[in-house]
This record gives C-alpha cells, sequence and structure tokens, in this order.
C-alpha cells in the first residue's frame, strides 16, 4: 500500500446483498477470495488478442462476479482495438454482465479489476449499483476510488460500493510496468 492512500478493506457502504454467501468466510477468507479473484482479473488483463503489434491496448483486466462467486462477465481494454473511449474493461464487464444477468442492476455483485477505476468506470459501478470493487494497483493520475478523487465513496450518491485497494499490488502494477515499457 502506497503512503497517503486509503487502508485496504472495507471502506464506505455496501448496498444490499453486498458479498452474500462471502460473510461467513471472515476477513482471512475475503482476502483469499479476493486474490484469486484478481489473478483471474489478471489472466484476462494479458490475453490480449494474437495480433499485439497492431493492437496496443492498456492491458486491464476486469472480471464480475455474481452474488453467489459465479463469474458473469470478463473485459479487457478494448480501445485501441474498437476505437470506443468507453470501452475501458470495468464498462465492458459491466454492460455485459447486466446483459447476461437480463438487468442493469448488478446488486450483490463483486467486480475486480487490475487498476483503480477512472471516474467514468467508478461513475458506472455506482450506476449499476456494484455491491462491491475490489482493484488491484492504485491509479494517481486518474484514479477515482481514493487516489484523485473518491466517486466509489462519494457521500452525495445513493449508491456506494465497498471498496477493497491494492490486492495483489505488486503483481498488477507490474504488467502495466512492462506495458509501458
Amino acid at each position: 500500500m502506497r503512503p497517503g492512500q486509503p487502508t485496504p478493506g472495507v471502506v464506505g457502504r455496501a448496498g444490499p446483498g453486498a458479498h452474500e454467501g462471502l460473510a461467513e468466510l471472515g476477513e482471512v477468507g475475503r482476502r483469499q477470495r479476493h486474490e484469486l479473484w484478481m489473478r483471474r482479473a489478471l489472466e484476462v488483463a494479458v490475453s490480449g488478442p494474437a495480433d499485439t503489434t497492431t493492437i496496443d491496448d492498456i492491458p486491464v483486466g476486469a472480471v464480475l462476479y455474481g452474488a453467489d462467486g459465479t463469474e458473469l462477465a470478463v473485459g479487457r481494454n478494448e480501445r485501441e482495438l474498437t476505437g470506443d473511449p468507453t470501452a475501458h474493461a470495468e464498462v465492458l464487464a459491466v454492460r455485459r454482465a447486466a446483459e447476461r444477468a437480463g438487468s442493469w442492476r448488478l446488486d450483490g455483485c463483486t467486480l475486480v479489476v487490475t487498476l483503480e477505476p477512472c471516474t467514468m468506470c467508478a461513475g458506472a459501478l455506482v450506476l449499476a449499483r456494484v455491491s462491491t470493487v475490489v482493484f488491484g494497483a492504485w491509479e494517481p493520475k486518474t484514479g477515482a476510488a481514493g487516489s484523485l478523487w473518491d466517486v466509489l465513496r462519494d457521500r452525495r450518491l445513493n449508491h456506494r460500493p465497498e471498496v477493497y485497494g491494492g490486492v495483489l499490488e505488486a503483481e498488477t502494477a507490474a504488467v502495466l510496468r512492462a506495458f509501458f515499457r
């Protein structure tokens, strides 16, 4: 964890159904689950198109899990691939999960992403009523979960998910550093 950053763990308030099925795990079990899920998000982040010489999206991976721990959807940055400025990993995972669930309300769901969400993604997570957000590396330039802004825990909003930051931070940051070299 970086100095000046919020401590990892429960911060803020969750909506109904948050961590259903995970409450009995306790803090250690929850941490282990988050690390397991973050490893899956890392897999998604590095699983880019076969021809990476022409597509150069920042390797950010997101996985959205249902209240029962079922993987609902994944997303990887596709801005360069699609020419869509909103094609961030989190937004794509939310869109796909909502389509699969048949509802825009993702109460009880957990989004796991390798990089701290930006303002747009944090707003989408709040609007989709995602109950928990777990992220890896902090993003001091655009982060909206505690680094630059804190959209996810803004008391003025009608929904505030639980936030767990810095999960497998070294591993998630290493993937990004390698990309930018």
